[in-house]
């Protein structure tokens, strides 16, 4: 199995800066993809900020110039630094990863527990 496992969440005022981890864990021969996603109450979960095994990355426009994705291969690890926060940020973040168990090419989607992000003063 694979594990993702969150941190970094939490209340912070608007104009702050957070920054979240993800951690990927279990049997694993290759993380691909990994990325953030948001879900606010009675919205759709919409992707945030991708980064490809090549540290090819792409945002969603509300947080381009914001947001910076990065991620260290060596420790399956993603991580999202969220600066000039806005309230309409405040959501559940949830990390994703696309992994091969096993070498043979077949690839898993995974998700983690979800952090919340509160942006309020």
């Amino acid at each position: 199995q694979v594990q993702l496992v969150e941190s970094g969440g939490g209340l912070v005022q608007p104009g702050g800066s957070l920054r979240l981890s993800c951690a990927a864990s279990g049997t694993i021969f290759r993380v691909y993809a990994m990325g953030w996603y948001r879900q606010a109450p009675g919205k759709q979960r919409d992707l945030v900020a991708q980064i490809t095994s090549g540290a090819i990355t792409n945002y969603a426009d509300s947080v381009k110039g914001r947001f910076t994705i990065s991620r260290d291969n060596a420790k399956n690890t993603v991580y999202l630094q969220m600066n000039s926060l806005k309230p309409e940020d405040t959501a559940v973040y949830y990390c994703n990863a696309v992994v091969d168990r096993t070498g043979r090419d077949i690839t898993g989607n995974y998700w983690g527990q979800g952090t919340q992000v509160t942006v309020s003063s």
